[in-house]
């Protein structure tokens, strides 16, 4: 038999059915709650609410579970590489090697934006944040690519928005950074690799030969992994509510940008720095802000510990420490007073038993700042990095939205203004 609530409401009895996700996550359907009880459920940010079916991603808070399409975090940032992950977003399963040759092919090919987007670019001051820059130049696309907006796209058409956009992200974001710090904008190479070509724009100038290192090219490849996608975030939820209007992907995935801008959502790595120099501008004793941090009377936060969905332990912070590790040794940073700084906050995070206790472990942002400050990387780029990583969820999400006919959203609220009352005009307010 299947489950079911009931709700009892001024002596009537309501059914609700009850739904099970693949990994036996369940939920009550409410769906016809209002038409049958006039009521609507109260659920202040969405907490408890499920807004959607989706298959691209599987999260479990509790047991530190990240999953794309069923795959592990783990195995896909050891094994993978950004551009197949996006793929297996996107499309629902890994690549056959035919398969993934012909997307790269494609990616590559789509790399170079159209010549009237420098004229855009040019039109920002340079003080012009590089996120306000990607939303911008992301939602314009539309105005390049006309078709993009229509409700009904061939699956032909489709590919093509999507490879469009995956292609000429990573330009369009070295390009914003190029023109905070007024250099020449550096134009993608084809025989490099995905994110080898994004360095290669973001940190090569055209008076000298710019020389790859690999254990950097690594070490962002599985960031941009870890950060794909992350089930119903903000940003990505900002994506799915836009895009049931049947607004294109482009205008869409910049609507996600501008809500992972908010610095209560894509901004927790940039905190870390800031925290960090913070310390190290007081005279480095870390001693003395731990101290502070379990002071519940004192309002200094540690930024870059603990997670609002994760209990135990983030994941992706197992295997970016890995990296954040070689990147640091491979550019001979070992001793900068920053890291020392992070690792003695990491190590107290680890041993002490407030911290313990709290779950207040180092998390993928505590390592992605470290790593980002550590390539050069300026903290008002951190953001921009992270939408470069979690474009394969967006689209994949947008894309699932689609396919599955989904409503146009439409949250409800509890009205607490005032009653009716006549109009007065000025002369008697």
């Amino acid at each position: 038999m299947a489950e079911s609530a009931e709700i009892i409401l001024d002596g009537k009895s309501i059914t609700l059915p009850v739904i099970e996700g693949t990994e036996h996550e369940k939920a009550f359907d409410i769906g016809k709650l209002r038409d049958q009880t006039g009521y609507v459920t109260y659920d202040p940010g969405y907490k408890n609410t499920g807004a959607t079916k989706s298959a691209i991603t599987f999260l479990d808070g509790e047991e530190g579970i990240l999953r794309y399409r069923g795959y592990p975090i783990e195995q896909l940032a050891e094994k993978s590489t950004f551009l197949e992950v996006a793929y297996l977003l996107i499309y629902g399963s890994l690549p056959t090697q035919a398969e993934f040759d012909a997307f790269s092919y494609e990616v590559t090919q789509h790399s170079l934006v159209h010549e009237d987007i420098r004229k855009i670019l040019d039109g920002f001051p340079s003080s012009a944040h590089p996120m306000g820059i990607l939303s911008s130049i992301v939602c314009s696309l539309t105005a390049f690519y006309p078709k993009s907006i229509a409700p009904e796209l061939s699956k032909e058409e489709l590919n093509l928005n999507i490879v469009r956009l995956i292609a000429k992200l990573p330009t369009i974001a070295a390009w914003s950074y190029k023109n905070s710090v007024g250099h020449p904008y550096v134009y993608p190479r084809n025989e490099l690799d995905y994110t080898s070509n994004f360095l290669y724009m973001m940190f090569s100038y055209p008076t000298e030969q710019y020389q790859q290192n690999p254990v950097v090219v690594s070490a962002l490849n599985k960031l941009l992994i870890l950060h794909a996608d992350h089930e119903q975030n903000c940003s990505t939820s900002t994506v799915r509510l836009v895009g049931s209007a049947n607004a294109s992907l482009y205008g869409s995935v910049s609507a996600g940008i501008n809500a992972l801008w908010g610095p209560l959502h894509g901004g927790a790595n940039q905190e870390v720095i800031e925290m960090l120099e913070a310390i190290e501008a007081d005279g480095g004793d870390t001693s003395k802000f731990i101290a502070k941090a379990k002071d519940k009377n004192d309002s200094f936060r540690l930024m870059g510990f603990g997670h609002r969905v994760y209990k135990n332990f983030d994941p992706r912070a197992k295997i970016i420490k890995k990296a954040a590790d070689e990147v640091l040794q491979a550019l001979g940073m070992q001793d900068s007073p920053l890291l020392k700084i992070a690792q003695e906050l990491e190590q107290a995070a680890l041993t002490d038993q407030y911290f313990i206790d709290r779950k207040l472990y180092p998390n993928v942002d505590f390592y992605s700042g470290i790593i980002y400050k550590a390539l050069g990387i300026p903290t008002e780029m951190f953001t921009v990095m992270f939408a470069l990583g979690r474009l394969p969820g967006w689209i994949a999400q947008w894309k699932e939205l689609r396919e599955n006919k989904e409503p146009i959203g439409r949250p409800r609220q509890i009205y607490t203004g005032e009653l009716e009352r006549d109009y007065k005009s000025i002369e008697n307010r």
